[in-house]
């Protein structure tokens, strides 16, 4: 069962840009043991068995001894992005053909007179309307007429599409047509896949709702055979006990269950992130010292921000996907495709350790959001890249260990990165090697400030009441410099940054979502149809968790209200109480409570009403319980392994220590350089770090 205790070995493998990354947690010890190999951007199940295969053969691991697999995934996010989509139709009540095409009318930067909107996924030759129609209380205004939907079934299977998306008017109410609608089809034409809005996004709001519809639609036949072959690859290799993957909400869910809703896995990589930062906090000797969190994820494509409060990822209910360029710190609607399902709350950007220097057209030096990625990768690397990267800069100014990159396994030739850096950054700005180097590094940090900035200064927040945890490979090089410049006191490095990531995907639980749009007054919402329909959301909730073998004492069913003021455009969500005989009073109350927490004000006497229900199904999971560190005597003499000549204000002699050889209670103070397998930690002169019995380094800024 997904909650068992016991002596198995968990797995959590997450792909990224650049890298794969295996995470392994014996149960029994709590060791938690780590590898890495490079992404193969052709086919990225080879880098997750190519990870497997090297985490088996190096800690002697038995497949048989594997009880839990899950795995973060950016493949859904690089399909919309790259524009690789499946061909697909969509049919739409007749008169309504147009939305995609219409979209938003708003415009991501109000005075860009050449700004073009993206293509819509599905062309509007692809898209026909049907005779059909129901009105916005769920009555019939017009009969479905399944002559004509089979009719356009068979014309859009002719044009070659790999499936169907049905997004009827107000289908949310009631769903009939569209389900009646995908029955013809699946008579008409068999095998050819059919998405109902009903079943992927049953809330109001008509663009949205297809969107959504639309991106599962055109994810389906390029993500289900993806999840396919890997639950095949992994059973021919030993692993019996099935596949999760997570979620963009931060939840993980069944590999049946992502196959048919591959839109709940968009940002599936960057959530595990945010989550793995949390866990860490937690799992410090003062957790209570960590509960306000800026993560920090700077992998070698992008970097992710997000915000954590008391412990908790904040969640949007709606997000977009598939812009141009990756999202920038002003990113706002209309930029990408709409995406209506919960999301951890964050921002990417750009700028990674992959991330290629070079001079714009005016003659500035730009670092992303191009990058260089696994394959050929930064010019270090010598495969075949010749352009400079945020990975040569720090090569350059000797913060990265050349003999020890990926702690040994990848070598790097530094002479490589100072050419590059001084053709296309040093000579023609005028720039000497060192400060060719110095200002790549300087532009990377100031991209994550401001992302960092957006997240916390421009909701209101101050970034000083937070701790900043850096994670990915490059994250604990750049932390420091970051927080300082944001004025943030404390830094706390996780113990396996660069696979912190794989480490989150073991320590979160399965979940899954649902929704019904009520558009109702809450004084006039009648006790007995909201507890009808909650209870209906929780009853398929549970039945997916028992499907996936969670142990029924392990469920938990979150129930939560949207209510807005009456005129409003956006709900706050608001937690359903057990005590349902004043569950309006306490609805309202929570409703004014949190209205005021996030706009400053809240008017008790004007009327509110519901919009949607919510039930989150929750299948808690063990989370990994980390090996502690023993204590040593406060003197970190013993993992000091040599010094090097390494760049911050000035160039000076530093110390370099061998993180793995460290002991709790140990106190570095800077310049120092801290090197592991996955990252290496840069502490400036400016810094002090501490280690905590969990193996994290907490790292204090000007301290004296």
């Amino acid at each position: 069962m997904v909650g068992d205790q016991g002596v198995g070995v968990r797995i959590g493998v997450d792909i990224g840009g650049t890298f794969t990354d295996v995470v392994v947690v014996d149960e029994g010890t709590g060791q938690v043991r780590v590898t890495k190999v490079p992404t193969v951007p052709a086919d990225p199940s080879e880098g997750f068995m190519d990870g497997l295969t090297q985490a088996f053969a190096r800690f002697a691991i038995d497949p048989a001894r594997v009880v839990f697999t899950v795995h973060g995934t950016t493949i859904a996010t690089n399909t919309i992005i790259q524009g690789k989509g499946a061909r697909a139709g969509l049919l739409t009540s007749a008169g309504f053909s147009d939305v995609l095409e219409i979209a938003y009318q708003t415009r991501p930067v109000l005075y860009e007179i050449f700004y073009e909107k993206l293509k819509p996924l599905i062309p509007r030759h692809l898209t026909i309307g049907v005779r059909e129609r129901i009105g916005p209380d769920g009555e019939v205004v017009v009969p479905l007429d399944e002559v004509d939907v089979v009719a356009a079934a068979r014309r859009l299977q002719a044009a070659g599409v790999e499936a169907i998306a049905i997004a009827f008017l107000h289908a949310y109410r009631d769903p009939t047509h569209e389900r009646r609608a995908a029955a013809a089809i699946r008579a008409a034409c068999p095998g050819l896949p059919v998405v109902l809005s009903s079943d992927v996004c049953p809330e109001y709001r008509e663009y949205p709702r297809t969107s959504t519809t639309v991106v599962n639609a055109v994810l389906l036949p390029r993500v289900g055979p993806y999840i396919a072959k890997l639950e095949e690859r992994l059973a021919a290799a030993g692993l019996r006990n099935g596949l999760h993957l997570m979620t963009s909400s931060g939840g993980i869910t069944a590999s049946n269950v992502a196959r048919q809703f591959p839109v709940h896995l968009v940002e599936s990589g960057p959530a595990a992130g945010v989550i793995g930062a949390a866990f860490v906090a937690q799992m410090t000797s003062r957790p209570e010292a960590f509960k306000q969190i800026l993560s920090l994820d700077i992998g070698g494509t992008t970097a992710k921000a997000a915000l954590i409060d008391d412990g908790k990822p904040a969640l949007a209910d709606e997000f977009e996907v598939g812009a141009a360029a990756v999202p920038t710190m002003t990113a706002s609607r209309g930029q990408g495709y709409p995406v209506k399902t919960p999301v951890i709350s964050l921002i990417e950007i750009g700028a990674g350790g992959g991330s290629i220097a070079q001079i714009d057209p005016g003659g500035a030096l730009t670092v992303g959001p191009e990058s260089a990625g696994a394959d050929p990768g930064p010019a270090c690397y010598g495969r075949g890249g010749d352009r400079p990267t945020v990975t040569d800069a720090n090569l350059v100014l000797g913060r990265l260990n050349p003999d020890y990159f990926l702690g040994g396994a990848l070598s790097v030739d530094r002479a490589r990165a100072e050419a590059a850096l001084m053709r296309d950054v040093g000579a023609p700005l005028g720039l000497d090697l060192r400060a060719a180097a110095r200002a790549v590094i300087d532009i990377a940090n100031a991209k994550m400030v401001a992302a960092l900035q957006f997240i916390s200064i421009q909701r209101g927040l101050d970034p000083r009441d937070y701790t900043l945890v850096p994670s990915g490979g490059a994250g604990p090089m750049h932390a420091v410099a970051i927080a300082a410049a944001l004025g943030v006191k404390t830094v706390l490095v996780p113990p396996t940054p660069g696979l912190n990531s794989a480490l989150g995907l073991l320590a979160t639980d399965v979940k899954h979502e649902f929704v019904r749009t009520q558009f109702t007054p809450t004084r006039k919402c009648d006790v007995t149809m909201l507890e009808t329909v909650l209870d209906e959301m929780a009853t398929t909730g549970r039945r997916l968790l028992a499907e996936e073998r969670v142990d029924p004492a392990r469920v938990e069913i979150i129930e939560e209200a949207e209510l807005c003021y009456v005129g409003q455009s956006y709900p706050l969500r608001v937690r359903i109480l057990a005590d349902r005989g004043a569950v309006f009073d306490s609805l309202e109350a929570g409703f004014h409570q949190a209205h005021r927490e996030l706009y400053g004000f809240a008017s008790p006497d004007e009327a509110t009403m519901i919009v949607n229900l919510r039930v989150t199904a929750l299948g808690k999971v063990d989370r990994p319980k980390l090996r502690q560190v023993p204590a040593g005597d406060r003197d970190p003499a013993q993992a000091l392994k040599g010094t090097r000549r390494v760049v911050f204000a000035a160039e000076v002699d530093c110390p370099l220590y061998e993180r793995e050889r460290l002991e709790a209670g140990d106190g570095i103070r800077g310049p120092a350089i801290i090197e592991q397998m996955d990252t290496t930690t840069i502490l400036p002169p400016d810094a002090t770090a501490e280690v905590d019995p969990s193996g994290c380094l907490i790292i204090r800024i000007d301290a004296t």
